[in-house]
Formats: structure tokens, sequence, C-alpha cells
């Protein structure tokens, strides 16, 4: 048993890593799903597909790397954070559609919250704003919309769980209902300095607390699974963005990483010390391991590599992902087009729910290769407002370097804007699909397969260093034509 299996279920597809004793990729498998939008803000997935393409992937893996389950020492799982889904306990059924991280639709239940006063104990405990992104106005929507609901959970008839929770409850056959430590974080109801569900913002919500999940380490026995032929121990979950912090090796203070998905989300160690932002950025946990909480501050963008999947699909501009760096090579400079990807709000430092996409400097002469070049610097201009935040918060404690991950960081393009934008180093390693990697490493090193952090850390390798070549005088410019396009969104 000398094999890791590293389930990555994330917002448009499911995907599977076998990973050998030296936490080398022996075999892979990938299914998209699809995206369901019922009204403008909402976005939805279908449980049963959540589950179905995840365990697909995982028999796909196998086969690519030409295993079987009895070669495996345990399952690492990672998963899109915030997606939330109730399902009934007796016959593992869910009575609505996984309401995605994306979704806007408790818009005004955040607002009157707010007003109420409630945002500030609500910081204080669980380190996030009042913004529909989080699991907890989420919950509150489908138990008081899907009929029945509200009693059959106050009757602990009913499941509450983030996408882990979910797949684990499938994996074991409904035995087990848990969580870790990052996704219970993320939930609006879990206070992140006592390390449990908080009473009090439960009861504010009217969230029944029979609903919740146990909340345990990343790196922990949640349970075992027969659905693969052989019985294999889950033993790691996070985040998908915790998971890529510690894919990066970002295990010391100071420490940033970046990681391109459909949204962008940079983390920043800060140790064993909560930090409160003052510049509307997340305190989070970045990982619990042996009982002990490592926290850091988070900044969010709802769209980063979604952008480019709306050129395809949206505008039908490109034909493939990897179009757009020939495109953005080709644009006319004279042309300086912005494009503020707010299709489901934005996120930090701004938090504005209600804000919607905006274009900006459209002339007759703009084609595909001007929205392209326009869509992936959108990307770098967002990871800026995230960095100025947490230098803000942070001041000069971080890192120089920016680690990055994700698809988005196969283009060099986008990468050497993104270094000439922000002014800072990035470092691109030599593994991309880090979430995965950082998954397998919390089920391996609980099977003692593989070593420990400092270990772990000394095998990041790095692909390539970015270094800016943009003028200080030109990244100012451009930085404030950003900010005023921005400025300009949100006062439509």
């Amino acid at each position: 048993m000398s094999y890791i299996l590293a389930i990555d279920q994330g917002t448009t597809s499911s995907r599977a890593i076998v990973f050998d004793a030296d936490m080398r990729p022996q075999g892979s498998a990938q299914e998209e799903f699809a995206q369901h939008f019922p009204r403008s803000g909402w976005v939805e997935h279908a449980p049963e597909d959540l589950w179905q393409t995840v365990l697909r992937s995982c028999e796909g893996a196998l086969r690519a790397a030409g295993i079987s389950a009895q070669a495996l020492a345990g399952i690492g799982i990672t998963n899109q954070r915030e997606t939330t889904l109730l399902w009934d306990r007796a016959t593992g059924e869910p009575l609505y559609n996984a309401i995605v991280w994306q979704d806007r639709r408790t818009s005004d239940a955040c607002a009157a919250l707010k007003e109420a006063g409630h945002e500030a104990l609500i910081r204080a405990k669980t380190g996030l704003l009042l913004d529909p992104y989080f699991s907890g106005t989420k919950l509150a929507w489908l138990l008081d919309s899907v009929e029945g609901a509200r009693a059959r959970a106050e009757a602990g008839e009913l499941a509450f769980g983030t996408v882990d929770s979910w797949l684990v409850w499938n994996l074991t056959g409904g035995r087990v209902h848990a969580t870790d430590a990052t996704n219970a974080s993320r939930t609006l109801l879990y206070d992140i300095h006592a390390g449990e569900w908080n009473e009090e913002i439960c009861a504010l919500l009217g969230v029944p607390m029979s609903l919740l999940p146990e909340v345990k380490d990343c790196s922990a026995l949640f349970g075992t699974t027969d659905v693969l032929g052989a019985t294999v121990p889950i033993l790691g979950i996070a985040g998908d963005q915790q998971a890529a912090t510690i894919g990066q090796g970002c295990f010391s203070a100071g420490m940033m990483k970046a990681t391109y998905g459909t949204g962008c989300f940079a983390l920043l160690n800060t140790g064993r010390d909560a930090v409160a932002s003052e510049h509307k950025l997340l305190t989070t946990v970045a990982y619990q391991l042996e009982g002990e909480v490592t926290y850091a501050l988070e900044g969010s963008i709802f769209v980063a590599g979604a952008v480019v999947q709306w050129l395809r699909d949206g505008l039908g501009v490109i034909a493939t992902a990897a179009d757009t760096q020939a495109l953005a090579e080709s644009a006319d400079c004279a042309q300086d087009v912005i494009i503020v990807p707010a299709f489901t709000g934005l996120g930090a430092p701004y938090w504005n729910p209600d804000c919607r996409g905006a274009a900006f400097g459209l002339t007759r002469a703009t084609g595909p290769a001007e929205m392209a070049r326009a869509a992936l610097e959108s990307v770098g201009y967002q990871t800026r407002d995230l960095l100025e935040a947490m230098q803000a918060d942070w001041g000069d404690n971080a890192e120089a370097a920016l680690r990055v991950d994700g698809g988005m960081c196969a283009s060099d393009w986008t990468m050497q804007f993104l270094t000439d934008i922000t002014g800072a180093q990035v470092d691109r390693p030599s593994i991309l699909e880090t979430t995965a990697l950082g998954a397998a490493w919390l089920a391996g090193h609980a099977a003692g397969l593989y070593p420990d952090r400092a270990g772990f850390a000394r095998m990041w390798q790095l692909d390539r260093s970015f270094m800016p070549q943009m003028s200080a005088a030109q990244r100012a410019q451009k930085y404030e034509r950003w900010q005023r396009a921005v400025a300009a969104a949100q006062a439509v």
C-alpha cells in the first residue's frame, strides 16, 4: 500500500490523481459537469453530479496508474469551499441542488443582518464578512425555502455539509458525517478561535446545530470506503485554497500563495496569530494539524479562470483556454481595454455582491485579441488589489515572492503581466496542481508514507521565477485606470 489517491472536487470539474510513495503523479482522470443558473446571480450544481464525477474520476485515475484500490494507503480530499448541501440522513437524498460558492441569492439576507448590527459578532468569531459567498446564509435559505426542510432539520432528520462532507458521506455509505477545520471555517458558523461551532451565530441564522458535521484535523481518519473495490481509509481533507497553501509548502508565517482556478484566492500564512483585517480580507484557518491551528489572511476573487470560460462559452471568441495567450500577444497595444469581471459581484477588498461586469475603452477596432488581453490582465489587477490589502494588514512581514499555481499559471504571458502589475516576484512551481498535492500529503502523512512538514517543504521545486519588467510609472498609470474602472462599475 504505497500509493495515495487525491480527490480534487472543483467548481467546474472533478479530478482524481494517484501519487506514489515519492509524491509523484502516476495517473489521473478528470470529468466536467453541468453548471446550473436558474436566475441571475444564482449558481447551482446537481449533488449527484458531484458524487458520480468524483467516483468515475477515482476509477479512471486508478486505471491510468495501473493499480487497484488495494495498493492505496489512503485517500485525501480537497474541494470547492462554501458550496452548500442539505440531505436526508436516512436515505442520503439531497433536498435541493448544491448552492455554489459563487451564488448571490442571499444578498438581501446578508444586508439585513448587517443593518441589524450583527456583522461585528460574526467577524469576531468567524473571521469572515457577512456575504452571500459563505455557507451559513445559503443553509438558512434552504431551510426557509424548501418545503418541510426546517421542521425536518429541527427533528434531526437532515444533514448539512460542504462538498467534502457530502463526499465523505457517500464514500462511507452514510456512516460518517464530518468535515475538517478549514472547511468549517468557511461556513459563517464556526468559531475559529474556540475551534467549535458557535451556538449564538447558529441561533441568529436559524440553523439547528444537529445539522452540523463533526470537525476534525486536516490530517486525520475520516472513516473508510469500500466503493473502489477495497477498504481504504480517508485520511485527509482541506478546502481547495488551504490544500494549495499546503501543497506550495507555505508552512512559515509570511509565505504567500495565489491559486488561479475558476476564481483566484491568495493566502498569507500568519502563523498562530489570527490577524483581524482592516482592509476587508478574511481571517481563516490555513490548516489544523495535531490539534494546533495555523491561521491565514485570505483575499478572494470570484472570477479569474472563469473570465476565460466566458470568452469561450459566452462570447465564442476562443475555442480553447490556451488560445488566449496567442491572442493577448497579438493585441493592439494602443488599445487599453479593461474588463471588470464582476459577473457574480466583487470579492475582496470590495465585497460588493450587487456589482456586475463591465468593459471600458472599447472602440470599433476592438476585437477578440484585445478582449483576451483585457481578460487576462483583469486577473493581475485583482491580484494586486489583494496584495495591497495584505501588505496594509501584515506590514512588511510578508515574503517578497508570491508562489502561484492553478491552470492559468501555465500562461507565461499572464504570469509576466502579474509580476509587472504587482511589482512582486512570481514563483511558479514545477508541479502546478498543488491543490491535489496538498490533499495527497495530508493523507500520506497520516498514513506514515510521506515526510513531516519540514521535509515536505524542502521538496518544493521551482519551475520559473518571473521578475517585473514594466516601469514603475507605467505600472502606476495602468493600476490607476483599473481603480477608476472598478469605481465606475460599482456606480452603475
